[in-house]
């Protein structure tokens, strides 16, 4: 018997939900075989599903100064595993399985990334992210040129920093209502695909 996906109401059917909801449900089902449990979680409340989808496109689609897909992905599942949330290590893991194209490095960076065999550049992208979740998260002047030293621009900054912010909101919602990881998720980057 499988776990609910939300301790609060989900919609019967995606066909009950307003059109820019189902539409999107669709899109991403189409794209990856099937509704991800936070698409439905957070069809709970409308509003909030598109306030939250257009901020996470916002930040994790758009072009960065020099941040990869892989990269941000990084950023989620490190902040994630210190926040405990078993959904977005679970599902932003396979993501960095595939844009990495390394199958092994999503778990070592949620354990710990200062022992992954990670760059110096990611080993200071994750460190600025843990603080920024998990500290104060004021960018000094130490912060900055450390980063800098890195390679990061001032935009990749702010992206880090709103990454790490926003992806801290999604952990809490998601343990707020117990939504566990699609089993899809979990072999996702592991195994190669079916042709």
């Amino acid at each position: 018997m499988s776990a609910p996906i939300s301790r609060f109401p989900i919609p019967e059917s995606i066909h009950d939900l307003p059109d820019d909801l189902r539409d999107a449900m669709l899109a991403v089902q189409e794209k990856a075989g099937f509704v991800p449990n936070v698409f439905l979680m957070l069809a709970h409340r409308p509003a909030e599903f598109r306030a939250f989808f257009a901020y996470h496109d916002a930040l994790m689609e758009r072009e960065s100064d020099t941040l990869t897909k892989a990269e941000k992905e990084m950023i989620v599942v490190a902040t994630s595993a210190r926040n405990r949330c078993l959904y977005c290590v679970v599902a932003h893991g396979a993501l960095v399985r595939i844009y990495s194209k390394d199958p092994l490095l999503a778990d070592q960076v949620a354990i710990n990334h200062r022992t992954a065999p990670i760059s110096e550049r990611h080993r200071v992208m994750l460190d600025f992210a843990l603080y920024c979740g998990l500290e104060v998260g004021e960018l000094t002047d130490e912060w900055e040129a450390r980063l800098k030293t890195a390679g990061f621009t001032h935009d990749d900054i702010w992206d880090i920093g709103a990454i790490t912010a926003f992806f801290g909101l999604s952990n809490r919602l998601v343990t707020l209502t117990g939504t566990p990881p699609n089993e899809e998720f979990y072999l996702m980057g592991r195994v190669p695909k079916e042709k």
